[in-house]
C-alpha cells in the first residue's frame, strides 16, 4: 500500500501532560501508524536542538511537520509582527529539514485575527514558499477555517497567485465552513486532478456551519462525516499520499487513549486497502 497514516504529536502532547515531547518515546511503540506529523509548540524555540536529537536517537520517524500555528496570525497582521512570523517560519523549516521531514503543513491564517487581512497572507506566500524551498521542503497551506471568508475561496485565490501551490485538505476544517462537499464536485476536481492537494488531515466534525462552539476535533464516527465517502472518492483519485489523524487523544489528567487512535488508523487503512482490491 503506498499512503502513509500518519499521527499527529499534537494529538498526544498537550498541556495536560507538560508538553512533554518525551512521552513520544513510549507513546510511538504503542500506535500502529506508519510516522508521526510533527506539531511545533510556542513554548519549545528554546528545546530545538534537543528534540530534534531526541527524535533522531529513539528512531521517531517525522515525513511532515506542522508549523506553529500562531505563525499564520502574526502574518496576518503585518508590519513588526510580519517580520517576526517570517523569522518563525524560518526556524520552523530548519526544523524539519533537521528531523527529516519532507513537507510542512502550514496555517497561513489563523488565530483571532484569521483571515481579516487576507491580503497580507497572500503576498507573504513567496517569501514563505521560498524559505521551505531553501530548506527542501514542500509548503503545504491547510484550508483553515475563517472569520471573514471561507478557506476554499482563499486557496483559489492563492491558486491564481501561486499556479503550483499545493494544500494540505482537512476535513474538519472543511465540514465547519459546509465545504467538504466541494471536494467532490466537477468545478473544483482541479485540486486533485492536477494534484494540488497533497496532504489529508482526518478528523471528525459534529457541529454546524461556522459553529464556533463545537469546533473540536473528533475521531471518526464521533461526528457527522460520511468517512466512507471520503475515503472511497480520494481512493479513486488515484492519491497515494499521506493522512494524518489529529483527533486529541489526551484527557484533563494527560492519559493518551492509544487504542482509540489505533481504531482509527486501522479503520482508514482497511478502507484504502478494501478499495484497491
Amino acid at each position: 500500500m503506498k499512503n502513509r497514516i500518519l499521527c499527529s504529536t499534537g494529538a498526544l502532547i498537550g498541556k495536560p501532560n507538560g508538553r512533554d515531547f518525551r512521552l513520544l518515546k513510549e507513546l510511538a511503540g504503542k500506535l500502529d501508524c506508519d510516522g508521526f506529523e510533527f506539531m511545533m509548540y510556542s513554548d519549545w524555540y528554546d528545546k530545538i536542538e534537543e528534540i530534534i536529537s531526541f527524535l533522531r536517537d529513539n528512531g521517531i520517524v517525522t515525513p511532515a511537520y506542522h508549523c506553529q500555528k500562531s505563525i499564520g496570525e502574526g502574518i496576518s497582521k503585518g508590519g513588526e509582527e510580519l517580520e517576526d512570523a517570517v523569522k518563525r517560519f524560518r526556524e520552523n523549516a530548519e526544523m524539519a529539514r533537521a528531523m527529516g521531514a519532507e513537507k510542512m503543513v502550514m496555517h497561513l491564517w489563523d488565530g483571532i485575527t484569521s483571515d481579516a487581512f487576507f491580503a497580507n497572507n497572500l503576498a507573504a506566500y513567496k517569501e514563505l514558499r521560498q524559505i521551505a524551498d531553501e530548506c527542501g521542503e514542500l509548503l503545504l497551506v491547510e484550508n483553515v477555517v475563517c472569520n471573514q471568508m471561507t478557506p476554499m475561496e482563499h486557496w483559489c485565490e492563492l491558486a491564481a497567485e501561486y499556479p503550483d501551490i499545493v494544500f494540505v485538505f482537512d476535513t474538519k476544517m472543511a465540514a465547519f465552513h459546509g465545504q467538504l462537499e466541494l471536494l467532490y464536485e466537477k468545478e473544483y476536481e482541479w485540486l486533485w486532478k492536477e494534484k494540488h492537494i497533497r496532504h489529508y488531515h482526518v478528523n471528525d466534525y459534529g457541529g454546524g456551519i461556522k459553529d464556533w462552539s463545537n469546533l473540536k476535533t473528533l475521531p471518526i464516527g464521533k461526528g457527522h462525516i460520511d468517512f466512507e465517502r471520503f475515503l472511497d472518492f480520494v481512493k479513486n483519485t488515484g492519491y497515494e499520499g499521506d493522512f494524518t489523524l489529529e483527533s486529541t487523544a489526551f484527557d484533563a489528567s494527560g492519559a493518551v487513549d492509544t487504542e482509540m487512535l489505533n481504531r482509527q488508523i486501522r479503520y482508514v487503512r482497511e478502507r484504502l486497502i478494501r478499495k484497491e482490491g
